[in-house]
């Protein structure tokens, strides 16, 4: 895999540089709610900018339909992406069309262009090979070089980020390759003990990572919606709490797995319950009770991990030495069910250990609540692709980016 280093050492000075970046960022009115998506980028193009090179920054957001749809429309990153670089930024209004192609043809060396939303065109998820061969060869003809730097869309096969490479020189950028760096040392150059923390909504979504981690963890602590199926799986009653029914002859299979490997496996011994779900808009308190484990009452929903629990796990937390993290404890959204998350970044923030908040929602916890993003070994920009690169697949755009 080249990396951008030798793109520079090749010169790109007039070059038009392609930036397959990840400006997927959370919008509520229009407005962003978290940047750290596009300032994950600014290495990369300004290292690119500042070597004279053309360039156009192109990403997806959100799942559009294959058509453009003004909920999605990019042009608010563009605008940001503008401010942290201190400079203006083109946007063109279509992806391969004549607004795309005139604000390429009018880049000076130095400047920066971003099209609209890839997903627009449905030849950019197509299942069809053709039909994303198509979009790739439309989208190659906007440049002469390809810099893949949108690690949180690597795992998909889309025609960006798996078909356009191979059309044009490819190379990975600052943001990739320390990504892939920092999953090397969770899979291949392990400090131990390992601790894994889980958590999120369904148990489902984690099962690969799972099954892989059992070959490669010393320890794993489960929270969030997905442990009530591990509870019930132990034979708890879980009350109203999420439940994936179908996943439990699954889990339990990973309990007996863990105990014969000697992997530590680490449930909650209390939670945090309400009779229902709670307004994340109005915030309003909801007044919750902390329950042990494996007595949530009927009728009540599990939000959070509780306070002993909490303790708990940080002190599984406290002599690890490679902590990687993914998912929250609980509905942190909202104040009376953040606790759980809250404990769990502050543990990672004090250990000594090599840590890794593995994108997603547990990135938008960590800056959610006030910690210095600054104090983790990495906060990965990929969630999805995190999971599955430590799940041991093969991502697309990984791929798609090694010669």
């Amino acid at each position: 895999m080249k990396t951008i280093d030798e793109l520079l050492a090749e010169g790109v000075s007039g070059k038009r540089v392609f930036v397959r970046a990840d400006l997927n960022v959370p919008l509520a009115d229009g407005q962003i709610t978290d940047d750290g998506r596009i300032r994950a980028v600014l290495p990369t193009v300004e290292a690119l900018t500042g070597a004279g090179a053309k360039v156009i920054v192109a990403s997806h957001l959100g799942r559009p339909k294959g058509a453009p749809d003004p909920a999605f429309s990019l042009l608010p990153a563009a605008e940001r992406l503008g401010e942290l670089l201190g400079k203006p930024v083109a946007f063109a209004q279509d992806t391969v069309g004549p607004a795309a192609h005139a604000a390429v043809d009018g880049l000076e060396p130095g400047q920066v262009a971003v099209i609209e939303n890839l997903r627009f065109n449905p030849g950019e998820t197509s299942k069809d090979d053709a039909e994303r061969a198509t979009f790739a060869d439309e989208l190659a003809a906007l440049a002469d070089v390809y810099v893949g730097d949108g690690f949180g869309a690597v795992h998909r096969k889309h025609a960006s980020v798996y078909d356009l490479p191979a059309r044009l020189p490819h190379y990975a950028g600052y943001l990739i390759a320390t990504e892939v760096g920092v999953l090397q040392k969770l899979t291949e150059e392990v400090q131990r003990p390992y601790a894994v923390v889980l958590g999120g909504a369904k148990v489902s979504d984690k099962l690969g990572v799972i099954d892989n981690l059992l070959e490669k963890a010393d320890r794993i602590l489960i929270g969030g919606g997905m442990v009530f199926t591990f509870l019930k799986a132990k034979g708890y009653e879980v009350g109203a709490s999420m439940l994936q029914e179908d996943q439990i002859p699954v889990v339990q299979e990973y309990l007996k797995r863990a105990e014969e490997k000697g992997v530590e496996f680490v449930l909650p011994v209390d939670v945090v319950v309400s009779g229902g779900f709670p307004d994340l808009k109005a915030k309003e308190p909801t007044h919750p009770d902390t329950v042990p484990a494996d007595a949530i009452p009927a009728g009540q929903m599990g939000l959070d991990i509780g306070p002993a629990t909490a303790e708990l796990y940080a002190a599984k937390l406290a002599d690890a030495r490679t902590i990687f993290w993914n998912g929250p404890m609980g509905v942190f959204e909202h104040p009376d069910y953040a606790g759980g998350t809250r404990a769990v970044a502050q543990a990672l923030l004090e250990s000594p250990a090599f840590t890794v908040v593995g994108g997603g929602d547990s990135a938008a916890a960590v800056r959610l609540l006030g910690f210095d993003e600054n104090a983790y070994g990495h906060i990965s920009t990929g969630g999805g692709a995190s999971l599955e690169y430590l799940e041991g697949k093969t991502l697309p755009g990984l791929a798609a980016l090694e010669d």
